[in-house]
Formats: C-alpha cells, sequence, structure tokens
C-alpha cells in the first residue's frame, strides 16, 4: 500500500490517519469529552492536536491515562531523562519558592543561577566554561547562532537536511524541514544545508563507513569553497532518528572548522544529559564551539535551555545575544541543579550505557528473527528500530509501523514513530531492566500479531 499522507512525519506520528481514528473510537466516554474540549479550545496543529490521550499523571517512567492504566513512554519529549515528577527535584523546587526566590529581574543577578552556570562548566567537556540561559531550545539555537555570526562576522550557516533545531524564525530556517518553513514566506538568509551521514539509507547503497563518510564529507568541502562567509555549522552530534556518525565524520568536520574559521555547534536539546550513554553526547566525538541544552536541564518541571561555550568568545559586552527575561531564573536553575545532580548521584549515565547496550542486543537478536525489522541504530537510550516490507529494497513500513505502534499502547508501552516506519525510544534514564524486557517483549508480540493479521 502506498504512503499518501501530506502531512510530513519526519518528526512524528499522524494525528489524522485512519489508525489513530480508530483508537479514538475505543477510548471511555470521559477521555473522549476531554479530547474534546481540548480540540475545542487550542489551535490545531498536525502532530499536536488532536491529541492522544488525556494523562491524569506523569511519574517516573511512566505516563498514566484517566483510568489510571500506565503506559512504559519512550518519547517524555526528551524532558524526563531524571524521571516524570522526581521527588528530589520537586523538592528544590519547593524549596527554592519557600525562600521568596523564584524570579530575579533584570541587571540582577542570584546564587542559585550562578551555582547552576558553575556546576554545568565542571561537568561539561574541558573548554565549555561560559554559559548563557534561555526559556526554551528554540532560543538556544537563536543564541547559538548569534553567537557564531558576532563572533566570527559571518551570516552563513550549514546545517544537515530532516534535522529538527526549533520553530523560531533562524531555527526553523537552519532545519532541514519543509513541515516549519511552508508557508512562512522568505527564511532568515544563508541557511545553507547538506545530507546527514547515513550508514544505513545513503543514496549510493554503499555499505563501507570509510567511503560513505568521505562522500559527505566531499559534498561539505565543496559548499565551504564556494560559499564563503560560512559562521557555523549546526548539527545533532547523533541524529533525532536517530543516525549515528562514526567518530572520524565529526573528527573531519572539527578539522575543517578549526581551517576555515568556522564554529561547530552541537545541539544537544535531545541529546544532552545522560541519554546516549555519556552525559553529553559530544563526548562520544569532538568538542564544539558551543553546546546547546535544553529540555531535561529544566527537570521535566519547567522549560529551561541554555549554551555552553568558550571563555575567548565572551567578547560581546557592547551587544545583547540572549535578551530573555528568564535568562537567571533562580527556580529553573535550582531545578536544573537539582536534575543534574540526581542524575550523578544515581548513575543514570552509567544506566543508560549499560542497558542501552543490552537492548540493542536484544533488538539485533530480534532482528534474526523477524525480516520486517531493517535496521537498528542508537546509543545508550536513544534507539531506532526500523521497519521495512523488504530488506533488500529498504522499503519503509508505513501500515505496519503505525498499527504495530497502536498495538504496542494496548499492551502499555508508548512510543513515537519517525518518519513514518522508524520506532524511537527515548525513555527515561531511570528505566530497569524489567523495563526493557518488557519493551522487547511487547515490540516482538506487536510484530507478530499484525503480520499474522
Amino acid at each position: 500500500m502506498e504512503h499518501k499522507n501530506t502531512i510530513s512525519e519526519d518528526q512524528g506520528d499522524i494525528n489524522s490517519s485512519e489508525q489513530r481514528r480508530k483508537y479514538h473510537e475505543q477510548l471511555d466516554e470521559q477521555t473522549k469529552y476531554w479530547l474534546e474540549q481540548d480540540e475545542k479550545y487550542f489551535l490545531h496543529q498536525a502532530l499536536s492536536t488532536p491529541v492522544m490521550n488525556v494523562l491524569s499523571k506523569t511519574e517516573g517512567a511512566y505516563i498514566y491515562d484517566l483510568n489510571g492504566k500506565k503506559y512504559l513512554d519512550m518519547h517524555g519529549n526528551g524532558v524526563h531523562n531524571a524521571g516524570f515528577s522526581n521527588q528530589d527535584v520537586i523538592a528544590a523546587a519547593m524549596k527554592q519558592m519557600q525562600e521568596s526566590l523564584a524570579f530575579t529581574p533584570r541587571r540582577y543577578t542570584n546564587i542559585p543561577a550562578i551555582e547552576f552556570a558553575k556546576k554545568l562548566t565542571e561537568v561539561s567537556p574541558e573548554g565549555l566554561d561560559r554559559v548563557l540561559f534561555c526559556p526554551g531550545g528554540s532560543e538556544a539555537i537563536e543564541m547559538a547562532v548569534m553567537l557564531a555570526k558576532q563572533i566570527t562576522g559571518k551570516w552563513k550557516t550549514i546545517s544537515y537536511w530532516d534535522a529538527y533545531h526549533g520553530t523560531g524564525f533562524q531555527a526553523s530556517s537552519i532545519g532541514g524541514q519543509a513541515h516549519f518553513m511552508k508557508g512562512n514566506g522568505p527564511m532568515v538568509p544563508g541557511a545553507l544545508r547538506i545530507e546527514f551521514p547515513n550508514y544505513y539509507r545513503n543514496p549510493w547503497g554503499w555499505t563501507d563507513r570509510d567511503r560513505i563518510d568521505e562522500e559527505y564529507l566531499r559534498q561539505l568541502k565543496i559548499l565551504i569553497k564556494n560559499e564563503p562567509d560560512i559562521a557555523a555549522i549546526i548539527a545533532e552530534p547523533i541524529s533525532a532518528t536517530p543516525v549515528v556518525p562514526s567518530e572520524n565524520y565529526w573528527q573531519e568536520v572539527r578539522n575543517i572548522c578549526d581551517k576555515e574559521g568556522i564554529f561547530l555547534i552541537f545541539d544537544e536539546i535531545i541529546e544532552g544529559l545522560g541519554r546516549t550513554g555519556k552525559l553529553f553526547a559530544t563526548e562520544h566525538y569532538v568538542t564544539p564551539d558551543v553546546l546547546v541544552l535544553g529540555k531535561s536541564l529544566g527537570g521535566g518541571l519547567v522549560p529551561f535551555a541554555g549554551i555552553l561555550t568558550k571563555s575567548e568568545y565572551n567578547i560581546l559586552q557592547d551587544r545583547s545575544i540572549g535578551h530573555f527575561t528568564h535568562e537567571k531564573n533562580p527556580l529553573a536553575a535550582a531545578i536544573g541543579k537539582a536534575t543534574i545532580e540526581y542524575i550523578d548521584q544515581h548513575k543514570l549515565v552509567e544506566n543508560a550505557a549499560t542497558l542501552g547496550e543490552y537492548l540493542m542486543e536484544q533488538f539485533h537478536e530480534l532482528k534474526e528473527e523477524l525480516p520486517v525489522i531493517g535496521n537498528i541504530a542508537g546509543r545508550g537510550f536513544h534507539i531506532g528500530v526500523e521497519l521495512v516490507t523488504d530488506r533488500e529494497t529498504k522499503k519503509r513500513a508505513f501500515e505496519l509501523a503505525e498499527k504495530v505502534m497502536y498495538r504496542c499502547m494496548e499492551m502499555g508501552l508508548a512510543f513515537k514513530i519517525i518518519e513514518g516506519n522508524i520506532i524511537t525510544l527515548r525513555p527515561s534514564l531511570v528505566l530497569s531492566k524489567d523495563d526493557c524486557d518488557f519493551i522487547i517483549q511487547t515490540i516482538k508480540t506487536a510484530i507478530l500479531k499484525e503480520l499474522k493479521n
């Protein structure tokens, strides 16, 4: 069956499909009522309204619907690295509010913000020792790109097709998805794009990773040679899909940036704070000039993001690249610090590395059993399982993937489909081995049941 939906699936599953309609039909009347109310008052958007279900609680690695049914959540919008409703983080937030210091007006600072900035520079890769905070990831991307442009005196950027960096105008411009640009007219000028290195779906059908790297790097070098004034290369070190580049690829990009005077900006809004089995995904590769953080930085309680960069770039005292009301918010800072401390104290980074490797091994075993699994990629708790109709042609199994997703929902496992056929697993870092076994068994059962239908 040909896939005909006109809404982009790069960012997630479609909320207007026949499968979504069938899923909604079996929901109870109370849930249907609140879904109707949600639909009535919110502006409708692809991917988010109409919504999937109505939640009553989010706790640990789980989300709960109005009937108390719990789902092991593999998405969490990336905010739940330390677990939903983490009591240590909540206690830090309450303590900060009880001290009557939940906000600091501009032109003043506060101890929580300073302590959190210090903490981030202590745990980050060497050389990243200056910070700037803001309300959300899109704004953090804006700050990172503006810093690069101001420091280099250049104005063009290179980013990657199919990437998502937020919905701000500059963030949308450097992102590589038509879904967030269509209908907006001219976007920010100078936003150039290349292909992200893909070892499973490269256009040449090659399997030699070094050869694949070489060709993708050749494209990058040609672009830089023929497009002067490149200020920055912006990328997720490991893509959201995920696609995991080789160490060689990012080392070569780092070398190119150093030679050409280009900033390397890594967007770790999703991958940061332990998800890939390192506190920062950049630790698998090279140190960027700017590291962008968000999502779990706010502990799953508040929107919070920021950038880490080098002291040598602290030379813009005559202007502002992040003039945000909440840039030194003491409440958000206390929450961020408590989140990082919880991740450290409970060894959640190590947990993601160990159990992530276990999950990958189990999925590779499942791949031997189920021919519809075409590819498995990831690091730590950032895993993608791609379903295909045929391993030779790699034709995407759109219909099967969507049906498997809803079948898993019935069995208490929630995840998002990316690009129409990739089961994307980004769980909380608090997962146990029993949770991992449940993930494997549930996905296996769902695939087998759908193949029989």
